[in-house]
This record gives structure tokens, sequence and C-alpha cells, in this order.
């Protein structure tokens, strides 16, 4: 393995300060603002090019909440200390990423690394600003490529690849957690319980043996990232209720994410599963 040497860029206060000014100047834009300016860039709809970026429908109210990333090489001892002091005193959603170049085996790679825990960031910030976790989970089924809802139904897990940043999602989830699952572009597919937490795909055990020595509908699914650290990972999940991708349970303005795995806030569209699922009500 060889790291390439790049020129560094230390991050100064001031660059602190233009992230938090840039950020006081977003947090004003109302929802027709957005679509102006958006549709002014694109030179097409908005709805429609987020449909075909997305797969899904655009929700109906935009910027109620926003983060802010820092992107750099390396950060100096001053911006560092902001951060962290806006953060963790102050639930503001403010992080760092730091991002390094190396090959291997022919191939460039690119890691990231972030200055505080991303997870516990986005909890103090949500705590300020959204509503009240409902106890139930979000995750997304990332289906496609080399996965496929078959083999998860059928075998009990859903699963991430690509690097710590998609499969440290995963580890979010713990034994006993409720979790929906989400399938980009059409919706809910599957309602369970988690069974096991985070671990490599190639070690996950189902009722008949290692997942790998399974007759799998997408054989895909088997192949070892490189390096090794972008293998597929998967939590084991006790389905309760799943569907069919084709009969996927949505409706228009019902909560979608991007990410992995997310606390399911959204009280329309935890009502809304609740009733799909048929599952039990909290007391």
């Amino acid at each position: 393995m060889t790291r390439r040497k790049s020129k560094k860029f230390a991050t100064e206060p001031e660059i602190v300060a233009q992230v938090l000014d840039y950020a006081s100047w977003v947090r004003t834009l109302t929802t027709p603002e957005i679509y102006e300016r958006a549709e002014k860039h694109l030179g097409a709809r908005l709805v429609t090019a987020f449909r075909e970026r997305f797969g899904e429908g655009i929700p109906e109210r935009l910027n109620a909440t926003h983060s802010m990333l820092i992107v750099a090489s390396e950060l100096d001892p001053a911006s560092k200390r902001i951060v962290e002091y806006l953060s963790e005193e102050h639930g503001v959603a403010i992080n760092t990423v730091f991002f390094n170049v190396f090959e291997a085996e022919g191939r460039e790679w690119l890691t990231t690394d972030f200055l505080l825990d991303q997870d516990a960031v986005e909890a103090r910030s949500e705590r300020k600003v959204r509503a009240p976790w409902s106890g139930y989970y979000f995750a997304n089924a990332g289906l496609g490529d080399h996965r496929s809802w078959a083999d998860m139904r059928r075998y009990g897990f859903i699963s991430a690849g690509g690097g710590e940043f998609y499969t440290k999602r995963l580890q979010q989830l713990s034994v006993g957690d409720e979790v929906f699952v989400y399938d980009k572009g059409n919706g809910y597919i599957g309602y369970g319980c988690v069974s096991s937490e985070a671990q490599p795909a190639s070690v996950f055990m189902t009722p008949d043996g290692l997942l790998f020595d399974q007759p799998l509908a997408e054989p895909r699914f088997k192949r070892v990232g490189q390096p090794e650290d972008h293998a597929e990972h998967v939590v084991g999940i006790e389905w309760r209720k799943t569907v069919e991708s084709a009969h996927a349970k949505r409706f228009k303005g019902a909560f979608a994410n991007q990410n992995i795995v997310c606390k399911l806030r959204d009280e329309a569209t935890v009502d809304f599963l609740i009733a799909e699922f048929g599952v039990e009500k909290r007391v």
C-alpha cells in the first residue's frame, strides 16, 4: 500500500466562520425560494430533477433542518476547538471530515475520518430541533447492484458496504430494536426486530449455516470489498411482516432518507407504518 503525498491545507478559524455565515443564510431560505434558485441553476423543474437523482418524490417542506460539514486534510487547533465547542456545548450540527488518498493493488482509494462521532453530533442537534424519537428505526435496503430483497427476506438480514462511512451506520442497531425497511423509489417493504448486531456478511450465520454457503438469489453479494474494510456487513433481522417491492407501502409526504439507518421521528409516517404492517402500538 502506498500513501500519496498531497498538499496539506490547514483549516483556519476564518473558514469555520465562513461556514457559519453560509449556514445563517441558508436557514432563511423558504421552500419557494429554494425551488426558484434550484430551477434557475438546473434549467429544469426541481421536482423532476430530484426524482431522477434520488428515485423518489421531493419532500413537501424543504430546509426543515441543515448541518455543516467542513472537508479538510487537517485542522488547526483553534478551528478544532471551535467545532468541538459548537457541537458539544451548544448542539450545533457541525463536524469536520478528514480525507486521505492512498494506492492499493494498483487502484486509488479515498479514506475519510470524522473529527467528532457523527452519530453523536446528529443526536445532540436532534435534541434541539427535531421531534421526539418514536422508538422505531428507519433502514435503507439499498437494493440493486449486488443486494437482493429475496435474500434479505429469506435469510433474515439487512446490509451495507463500501467502507466504514456506510457500515458504521449499522452499528446504531442493537438486538431488540424495531426497524422499518425502505426501498428507495418504492416505499416501505418490511418490518422486523434486530436479532444480531452488525458483523461482516462473510461470518453471518443463518439457521442453515453461513450466509455465503447458501444459494443466494444474487451471488454477487458474496464479493469481498477491496480493501477488506469495504466488505459487506449485515445486521440480522427477525421479520414480522414483509412485502414485495411492487407492493411497497407509501403515501405522499412519507418520511424517506438517504442514510443507511436513522431514527424515525415523523409522526404521520410512524402512524401509517404501524397500521400498514400491523404493529402493536407502544403504550
